[in-house]
């Protein structure tokens, strides 16, 4: 049974023209909300006709493309190639413009343990850990990502069925649980580079411990675990 989600309100809204570095430009409605769960100030961009893909969902049509992503500074604003995050980001507001739809954007650095940490996860990736071995090692889950916020900024955008654009199972199991209808899961694209070989790996090797896990759990006629976060 989906979980109960606090009320969240609009704050704000206010159109702002986007340019990215390679040239690609658009225009996004920035909404900002009151009453999310963590305090924190995420952002929902409506990207493209979004208000038609609103139209569309309300009369039984197909459902808006919708990509929740996690802030990455490293990444999505100095081009850092230790991770994907920023490729990705540019990805998927095309990818959204296109269609219609919206960008979620959750201030959930480093898979939720913040931006220092992240660094120092950095420094013992830089020792042979992987990404997710270098989180336990500080003394903090492997994802600590949460994202009841998304779940709160999907109902109050008046989005309760999504085609989700993500290759990680973990957002759609958490937003199905959250009471959002996932239609479809939208794989994004892999941007390949030799400095992110080794996070890209220890990545698709996650996501498939998570299906398998997920397909044993429905086998077994039971609810999915969740990790604790600490």
């Amino acid at each position: 049974m989906p979980e109960a989600l606090p009320i969240a309100t609009i704050r704000t809204q206010v159109t702002v023209p986007l340019v990215f570095p390679d040239g690609y430009t658009t225009t996004a409605r920035v909404f900002t909300f009151k009453g999310l769960v963590d305090g924190r100030e995420h952002l929902a961009l409506g990207l493209g006709d979004w208000a038609g893909a609103l139209d569309r969902l309300a009369v039984g049509g197909e459902a808006p493309l919708v990509r929740p992503h996690s802030e990455c500074l490293t990444g999505d604003v100095f081009g850092s190639q230790r991770c994907d995050c920023g490729p990705q980001l540019r990805e998927a507001v095309q990818r959204i413009a296109e269609t219609g739809g919206f960008l979620l954007y959750l201030r959930q650095e480093g898979r939720g343990i913040g931006l220092y940490a992240k660094l120092d996860a950095y420094a013992l990736q830089d020792a042979g850990l992987d990404t997710y071995q270098a989180n336990v090692a500080l003394g903090r889950g492997e994802d600590e990502r949460d994202y009841t916020a998304a779940a709160q900024m999907l109902a109050t955008l008046g989005v309760p069925r999504v085609r989700l654009l993500s290759s990680n199972p973990d957002k759609a199991e958490q937003l199905t649980r959250l009471g959002v209808d996932v239609a479809e899961r939208v794989l994004t694209s892999v941007f390949l580079s030799p400095a992110n070989a080794d996070y890209l790996a220890a990545k698709a090797a996650k996501a498939a411990e998570v299906e398998a896990a997920e397909a044993a759990d429905a086998l077994a006629g039971r609810a999915p675990e969740r990790p604790v976060s600490r």
